[in-house]
């Protein structure tokens, strides 16, 4: 091109938009060159001798396409946005209407399950699931608090009472332990042992006297019989009227009423030379004589029982199996703080 004056202008050769001309569109060169240089970092002012741009009549109508192509686009993604947008509106409501047709096709009670099966339900722990809970889950599950100590008791409580009802059913009396409170058993048997009982008739030999169930030191001594280190039953009885606790002591011989059992003795436990200085001797009615291993007369001749007489059977609680050392001290101090 040339001026006015027919000549052709000054123009840089390294002018950036000089290779665009050729293409013959001036404008459309003039306004690719300004998306380009909106599109592209301008050059450092530093590096100016370079060329910043050398780009061919094609590769600048392939700029030009592409940025007519890239406004296009630009202009083109809302509509795209908000196609999306309707076509999830539109498959939100399909749904919900097609859930609605089938809960209007399916039994009530199964569309009310459906529709409870939907509904959000809370974490486990949270507050939320907590009160949603009933109050046997959260007693059940309490980890802290009154819950807690509550059922932990009550378990406790439990247990001591399944155990009371297992030692019942093997036993066959109540309650199916004592504890010993002096010591005239002993060596076989202290102060605050625990003493497992059980019905005299349970666990005894065929030779026990008559259908009392207890094997006297006389039967024993013949028959090879022994409880807690010596011959014969050690049982547990409680003479009528006697406020104090049961006692438990070795059954050595029984006696009819009536009976001159002074022969029959063990000398070494009486301190009388005929029946008549012994009291309850001729026997006033039938039924043991008895005496704790640590003590040296008979029950029957000091003032244990003299005033009951031969221990009858319907007095025997049960007879004793099992020796528990120490723990009957717990039962001691608990009747003791009950009583006083």
């Amino acid at each position: 091109m040339t001026d006015e004056d027919g000549n052709t202008p000054d123009r840089p050769d390294d002018a950036p938009h000089d290779d665009v001309a050729p293409s013959g569109r001036g404008d459309v060169a003039d306004d690719g060159a300004q998306r380009d240089e909106s599109a592209v970092e301008s050059p450092d002012p530093t590096d100016a001798d370079e060329p910043v741009d050398a780009l061919g009549a094609g590769e600048a109508d392939d700029g030009d396409e592409a940025a007519e192509t890239g406004e296009a686009s630009d202009a083109d993604e809302p509509a795209a946005t908000d196609d999306s947008t309707a076509t999830d509106d539109s498959t939100a409501t399909d749904d919900s209407i097609r859930d609605a047709d089938e809960d209007d096709h399916i039994p009530p009670s199964v569309a009310a399950s459906r529709r409870e099966s939907r509904r959000p339900r809370p974490q486990p722990g949270t507050r939320a699931s907590d009160g949603d809970a009933g109050f046997i889950t959260r007693f059940r599950t309490a980890r802290s608090g009154p819950l807690l100590f509550i059922r932990e008791t009550l378990y406790s409580a439990l247990a001591v009472v399944a155990v009371g009802f297992l030692l019942f059913a093997i036993s066959g009396v109540w309650p199916p332990m004592v504890a010993v409170e002096s010591g005239s058993m002993e060596p076989e048997m202290y102060r605050g042992d625990l003493i497992f009982v059980t019905e005299e008739h349970r666990f005894t030999p065929d030779y026990a006297y008559g259908d009392t169930g207890v094997v006297t030191v006389e039967i024993g001594t013949e028959e090879g019989y022994r409880s807690f280190g010596g011959n014969g039953s050690v049982v547990i009885y409680a003479p009528p009227g006697r406020a104090g606790s049961p006692i438990i002591h070795r059954a050595h011989l029984h006696v009819e009423e009536g009976e001159n059992w002074y022969d029959r003795a063990d000398p070494a436990h009486m301190r009388a030379d005929n029946c008549g200085e012994l009291p309850n001797c001729p026997a006033p009615h039938a039924g043991f004589i008895t005496k704790g291993d640590a003590n040296g007369q008979y029950d029957q001749v000091t003032s244990v029982a003299d005033t009951a007489g031969p221990v009858r059977p319907e007095w025997i609680r049960g007879s004793a199996r099992l020796r528990i050392p120490y723990l009957g001290h717990i039962r001691l101090e608990l009747a003791g703080a009950l009583a006083g």
